[in-house]
């Protein structure tokens, strides 16, 4: 009777366990693990969403105390897909967000005044302090793009950089 009520519990906690919800975090959370999900369809003026399964590049950016990104240019094609693997080598959460001029200063703004604010959009990367994260982005318009840290000061202090997407002939 023993071996059957602990097999029974064995299943019933396998079966708990394999239905939790599972989240992605933002900020704090930075790191753990995230549900698996869609590819965003959703616009911007420097692109879309990118399926890393149809990355024809990757490109690895670091950062660390001194805030600056070991680059400070990227260079890609209009409509290439590139898989961007983000390594915070600092002791301080870091991010990487694409956007234009305006949207990061903007959303810089933001978050010193609410330093606390959580969210999560497919051009952001939140990187816990020596951790790695990956992100996949299709720069799908011409132009010249910014990235840049938009934790409380990070952008202010020059932790920024620029996309330039040069258009397709």
């Amino acid at each position: 009777m023993n071996i059957k009520w602990s097999l029974c519990a064995a299943v019933l906690l396998a079966l708990s366990l394999a239905t939790l919800p599972h989240v992605a975090f933002a900020h704090g959370d930075a790191g753990k693990p995230k549900a698996a999900k869609t590819i965003s369809s959703e616009q911007h003026p420097f692109g879309v969403e990118g399926d890393p399964t149809k990355a024809t590049r990757t490109v690895t950016v670091s950062m660390d105390d001194t805030m600056r990104y070991s680059q400070q240019e990227i260079r890609v094609a209009q409509g290439e897909t590139v898989t961007f693997v983000i390594t915070n080598k600092g002791k301080l959460l870091r991010e990487l967000v694409f956007g234009t001029e305006d949207e990061l200063k903007k959303h810089a703004e933001l978050m010193r005044k609410n330093p606390g604010m959580e969210h999560e959009e497919p051009y952001m990367a939140h990187v816990k302090a020596g951790r790695t994260e990956r992100m996949t982005w299709k720069f799908t318009n011409p132009g010249t793009f910014l990235y840049g840290c938009l934790v409380p000061g990070h952008f202010e202090a020059g932790m920024k950089g620029k996309v330039v997407v040069t258009a397709s002939k």
